[in-house]
Formats: C-alpha cells, structure tokens, sequence
C-alpha cells in the first residue's frame, strides 16, 4: 500500500489517526507525532551559599571600644601636641632680648576717649565679680565699676544681662569675649548645649549679637567699637562637625574643646565680613592668651596638673601676660579700623587654613542663630 509523502512507517507500531483504528500490521497512514513537553534536564540539586560568620558579640564589643577609645585618643594628642608646641615657643621667647614693650595706653587710646570710662565686668560669680571691682577701683583712676552677674551657659541669663546693661544707656566701646571652660566631661547647658559648645561659642555668639545695636551707635569713624574674642591655639587641630556640633555621636572632651574654639575664629571672621557690609564702626578680632597659668586646668589629667604646678613658673604665661594680647586689641592705636585679625603676642598671624573658608563661616553663623533663636539678618547680606 503507497504511502503519504512525508510519513513516517514504523513496522509494528500503531499511529496516532484521529481516534481511527490502526491498520492491519501497523502499515496504515500515520500522521506527525505532537510535540510534547520538553524535558527539563535534570541538574543536582544547588549547594547552599554559606552565609559568613556572624561576629561573636565579645568581638564586636571588643572593635566598638578600640573605636571609641581611638576617637577619643587622636583629639587628645593634638590638644596636647599644639599646647607643648605653645609652651616650647612661650620660653624660647622668654630668654630672647627684647625691647621693653611699648605702652598700649597713650593718650589717644579707647582707654581716654571720654575721660574715665564705666567698666562692666561681668561673670556668673557673685563674690568674684565683687573682688574683680574692688581691685580695679584700688589700682586705677578709672570712673564707674559696677559687676552685672552674666552665666553664658544660660541663654535666658544672657538676655536678662543685657537687659539691665541697655537700660544703663551707656555707651560700649569695647565687648571682650572671654569666658570659658576647657575639657569638662560630657554635660549640657540648661538650654541642652554641649557644654563647651554652648557656653565658650554659643554663649559668646548671643551675646554680641545682642549688644550689636549698641556697639554700632557707640562707634565713630575716627574711633570704632571694638569686638575681642579670646581663642586659643587649639583651634588649629578643631575640627568642625555642623552634623554633630553637639557631639553626640563621640564625645572627646578635648575635640569639643578645640571645636568651640575653632567656632570662635570662624564666628569672628564672618561677623567683620557683615560688619564691613554694613558699613559699621566697629571692628571684631580674635586673640590666642598663650597657654597661661589659671584655674581653666582643672580637668586636665592628675599627671598634667603635678607637671604644672612644678613647671608653670617656667613654662606658663602668669594672668598679666596672658592678658597683653586682649589689651592690645582693645585699646592700641594700631589696632583701629583693623578688623577680622588673629593676634597672638600682639602681633597679627594666620589663623587655622579652614577658618578662612567663607562657606564654613555663613553656615557656621546660620547653624548659630537657629540654635540660639535670633534671626539670620546675614542672610539678607552677601
């Protein structure tokens, strides 16, 4: 029997004809077989990845404090690094000769511009503010002292001072900024600052903004006010955190230390910038004491504390000469209408290379007046 073109004849197996019955010895028509499903080939079964070894919790524990303990280690290195740096430079000068310094109170100084001028010491102590006056009225013919108690640690303190200074009417020719703790452990503010934070820069930064008004009617062209701010040496190993200005995130009492130091150069430069721009009277500078023998040490190391009782004779500027730089910025003749200057030994020098940058600066400033709630004037002014 002939067969189809293109079948296919399989000697005794039945096709597929649509439900018809085989032919007799399986040699009828025969159609295609259907495709079926493809066969998966079959592969062995997938080895399970290994996931990597959890870390035990004694070693983790064990990284997160070497962490801790480095980034608390580092800042004090280079606090202690610059103040040695500071200290070897203060006795060479020492033994070098010099000419007897000239006197920073002429005739023509703020000091005499208007005959005895009121003094307003102010401080967040009660008998030492008292004792303050009491040697001043001894030791000079200058006319009215009165202390008016300030804690810059209090935002609301700040606000009462000046206050009670504005309703004086007296004129401010001269705004020292000098208050200050150095490496305290970690606590805040009653307003919730970090404290070296909150009371050596915020409290400095409140206080002359609020007494900006008075500073600008007391200048004059040929006598401008003057702003001083005291920093340090620290500040060129500062480093500014505007994510975490209050330290949250690590705390190293000598990083917070040098960073509000730091935040005073910066403020200080922005605030002549602005004070330039609106054509004020009044200039802002900022002054390095030196490391100098007082109190502020008390939080130091006991090591460091016997080493400076036994050397500070040697190595430590006394109070008066640590004073010098602030007087001359404050009264010298050569200092008028030089503003935005960093003065050590009563000299002008550069400053930390960040302080200089003017982004840092405006965002340092607009950080500050939110934090402090006052309004960002600035921002209206290049």
């Amino acid at each position: 029997m002939p067969r189809r073109a293109g079948a296919a004849a399989s000697p005794g197996a039945a096709c597929d004809s649509g439900g018809a019955f085989p032919s007799v010895g399986g040699w009828g028509p025969r159609r295609a077989p259907r495709p079926g499903p493809a066969e998966t080939p079959r592969r062995p079964p997938a080895r399970p990845v290994p996931s990597p070894p959890r870390p035990e919790p004694a070693a983790a524990a064990g990284r997160e404090a070497a962490m801790s303990l480095l980034s608390a280690l580092v800042p004090l290195l280079r606090v202690y690094c610059i103040g040695l740096r500071v200290i070897l430079h203060q006795l060479r000068r020492r033994f070098q000769p010099r000419c007897p310094p000239a006197s920073v109170f002429p005739e023509t100084s703020a000091q005499t511009r208007a005959g005895a001028p009121s003094l307003s010491p102010a401080g967040n102590s009660e008998s030492d503010g008292q004792e303050v006056v009491r040697k001043i009225k001894e030791e000079t013919l200058t006319g009215k002292v009165e202390f008016l108690y300030c804690d810059l640690a209090s935002m609301k303190s700040i606000r009462q001072f000046v206050q009670q200074f504005r309703a004086k009417n007296c004129p401010l020719h001269v705004l020292v900024n000098n208050a200050g703790v150095m490496l305290v452990p970690e606590r805040k503010t009653e307003d919730g600052f970090e404290e070296h934070f909150g009371l050596n820069y915020l409290g400095h930064f409140l206080l002359t903004n609020l007494l900006l008004d008075t500073l600008k009617q007391s200048g004059t062209h040929s006598h401008n006010a003057r702003i001083i701010t005291v920093s340090s040496a620290t500040h060129y190993v500062g480093k500014l955190h505007l994510n975490d200005l209050q330290s949250r995130c690590s705390y190293s009492p000598h990083g917070a230390y040098a960073q509000s130091k730091l935040a005073l150069v910066l403020f200080t430069y922005r605030l002549q910038h602005l004070l330039t721009a609106n054509g004020s009277h009044v200039t802002a500078n900022v002054v390095d004491p030196g490391v100098v023998n007082t109190e502020l040490y008390k939080h130091v190391f006991w090591v460091v504390k016997m080493v400076k009782w036994m050397t500070a004779w040697l190595f430590f500027k006394t109070p008066e000469e640590g004073a010098s730089t602030t007087i001359y910025a404050a009264v010298s003749p050569e200092m008028e209408g030089a503003g935005g200057c960093y003065l050590y030994n009563e000299e002008r020098t550069k400053s930390a290379d960040v302080a200089y940058d003017e982004e840092l600066q405006r965002r340092l400033w607009t950080e500050s007046c939110k934090m402090v709630g006052i309004s960002d004037e600035a921002s209206r002014l290049p």
